[in-house]
């Protein structure tokens, strides 16, 4: 009968684990910083970083003053549209800051104004003979607008400096569906109420859906062109090229 009863228990023994406290694991290595204790509110990271002005200048002394070290990364430079898919809207932060920042004096820029629309509601024309495209741009990258044609990134140059466009590949429309065939030294030509360029293509690439180093202000003039990646949704085709 002992024999039976320890077998018995046995049989039926319960236990459980718990799962060890929540800071065991992964827990963040700032957390306990002293600039946490004293304000945890304040971005310290680079995307608000700022390189001075120049010694002596009028403005030396004053305490933020300074231009933006990474613009496209500043505070408000995911607000605005994005690169749009067959099945909806996917974030692709742009230039804009939410602070008009227009580039500077030392990158090309030229402002979207009223009297660059032409009547039928676009800002020009992009072509590229060697996948036979011609597709008419329209201001924002929304999905209303990427149903009518290319979609000009707002907070990016019209003219002068970085044009940056995205476009469908598939779907709805299937404006930029070879996009990623091209090859360094295709052109493509560019015409608005300013006049028409010619470009060539330097690098087709596939970036990462963040990055946004594309569409920062350049000093010369380029295009810079977008569409999405088949099936990869984290992934992005990036074309630049440069003024002939």
């Amino acid at each position: 009968m002992l024999c039976t009863l320890c077998i018995g228990q046995a049989s039926a023994l319960e236990y459980t684990i718990d799962a060890p406290d929540d800071y065991l694991f992964a827990r963040p290595t700032s957390d306990d910083t002293i600039y946490e204790w004293e304000d945890p509110n304040v971005d310290r990271s680079k995307n608000t970083a700022l390189i001075p002005p120049t010694f002596g200048s009028p403005t030396s002394y004053l305490p933020g003053s300074g231009t933006a070290l990474t613009p496209n990364l500043v505070p408000g430079a995911l607000d605005g549209g994005g690169l749009v898919s067959q099945v909806g809207s996917v974030t692709y932060p742009t230039v804009g800051t939410g602070s008009g920042w227009t580039g500077s004096t030392s990158t090309g820029w030229t402002d979207v104004t009223d009297d660059l629309y032409y009547s039928g509601g676009h800002l020009g024309t992009l072509k590229i003979p060697a996948i036979d495209l011609s597709v008419k741009v329209y201001q924002g990258t929304d999905s209303s607008t990427l149903m009518k044609g290319g979609g000009h990134f707002k907070d990016t140059s019209i003219w002068d400096g970085n044009v940056c466009i995205a476009g469908h590949n598939r779907g709805v429309r299937d404006d930029f569906g070879e996009l990623h065939t091209l090859e360094p030294g295709d052109t493509i030509t560019w015409t608005t109420k300013l006049g028409t360029r010619t470009y060539e293509v330097v690098s087709v690439q596939k970036v990462k859906e963040t990055d946004t180093s594309g569409t920062a202000a350049t000093t010369d003039n380029r295009l810079t062109l977008y569409t999405c990646v088949r099936d990869q949704r984290e992934y992005r085709w990036q074309v630049q090229a440069v003024e002939q």
